[in-house]
């Protein structure tokens, strides 16, 4: 069988092997309930709260802001819900409309169910908001600011930095940061933020595994309602080996944040000069965003035409979140841009890591000139 190529690291990573073996050891030695009073399960407990208090040094948090959720979906929709019904008499809501679905979809139910007025904010033609923006948007009733660190389908870097300081210093609103494509791919600062989400799987780490940082003062009704599990914040018997590697798979991430930088970046920078030599090739990706991901559009060849035919070349990729994947809709990050409906029905996303290779850059630039070529 001829080999397959894996382009498509902002969707899901290949699990890093340090990290699959201690979660099989984990499973087969460890496997009591961790709320059980037995000496077992006070193992199982002891050892999740170690990797707990392990995971928050990493992140330069303490222990108890560090919840452990199934993923980045669980912890955007907790930390909107949760905090939006912690304090019923605020209801707006400032977001993106590049934001990841489940932050999008959470805001809109609270638009639709509760009442809720969400100010979308403009994007700009490089993918990103702006900080006057979200001063701009700012009202006493403000409950929840919630943009996201790096837009998963173009790269782009949001000012982030800029905006919690805003958020902080010049209203009573919490900030939300979706940080799952940042996290172990550029350096983190928590301070003024207020929640923060991440997942595992996207730093090789485990499917179903994710953080939601929740700084201790902010108010956060349960949306998973069980025992005292998670300081009360989330109900449920714990995923306990994967909670317990989390901390492993994030320490492992940030010990090859530079190397993995200016890897991606050497492999990004070979891709768009591949790329820009075909005739009818548009860059979408702004020139200062996250070297990791880069999307592209060819005009003349629709997203799922083109996907369908690098995969049967031996490519694996993606036209837009993996959460959208099978949405045959045109691009919502890259309408917001400004880009026509059409660029935005016909663009690809490639998405890099450690794994990937020159050769492979320079085999999937000679399949899609072979493409453009046959069917543009």
């Amino acid at each position: 069988m001829k080999r397959r190529i894996y382009l498509d690291s902002a969707g899901t990573t290949r699990p890093d092997p340090e990290v699959l073996k201690t979660y099989i050891s984990l499973l087969e030695t460890h496997y009591a309930n961790s709320e059980s009073l037995y000496d077992e399960g006070s193992e199982v407990h002891r050892m999740m709260e170690k990797a707990r208090s392990a995971a928050a040094g990493l992140l330069g948090v303490s222990a108890e802001e560090v919840i452990f959720t199934s993923g980045s979906c669980e912890s955007n929709s907790t930390a909107i819900k949760g905090v939006c019904f912690a304090d019923p008499t605020r209801k707006h809501i400032i977001t993106t409309p590049i934001e990841h679905s489940s932050v999008l979809n959470a805001c809109r139910q609270m638009e639709r169910l509760f009442g809720y007025d969400i100010t979308w904010l403009p994007v700009y033609e490089d993918g990103s908001v702006r900080a006057e923006d979200v001063r701009a948007a700012l009202r006493p009733d403000t409950i929840l600011v919630s943009v996201m660190y790096v837009n998963n389908e173009t790269g782009a870097l949001n000012p982030i930095d800029e905006i919690k300081t805003i958020v902080r210093k010049e209203s009573h609103a919490y900030f939300h940061c979706d940080m799952t494509q940042a996290a172990g791919k550029i350096p983190l600062s928590f301070k003024d933020v207020d929640l923060a989400s991440i997942s595992a799987h996207k730093i090789h780490g485990l499917k179903g595994s994710g953080i939601l940082v929740k700084k201790t003062y902010v108010p956060m009704e349960p949306l998973i309602s069980g025992g005292e599990q998670e300081f009360g914040f989330r109900g449920g018997t714990a995923n306990s080996a994967a909670d317990m590697v989390f901390a492993k798979t994030l320490r492992l991430a940030l010990e090859r944040q530079s190397a993995f930088a200016a890897h991606t970046r050497k492999l990004h920078d070979r891709l768009v000069k591949g790329l820009s030599e075909i005739d009818g090739i548009v860059i979408n990706s702004p020139a200062n965003g996250l070297p990791a991901v880069l999307n592209f559009s060819f005009e003349r060849i629709p997203s799922e035409v083109m996907q369908n035919e690098l995969n049967r070349r031996g490519f694996m990729i993606s036209a837009r979140s993996t959460c959208e994947a099978h949405s045959n809709n045109p691009s919502y990050v890259l309408l917001a841009m400004g880009y026509s409906e059409r660029r935005a029905s016909c663009s690809i996303r490639v998405s890099l890591s450690m794994e990937n290779t020159e050769e492979e850059i320079d085999a999937f630039v000679q399949a899609v000139k072979e493409m453009t070529e046959q069917y543009g």
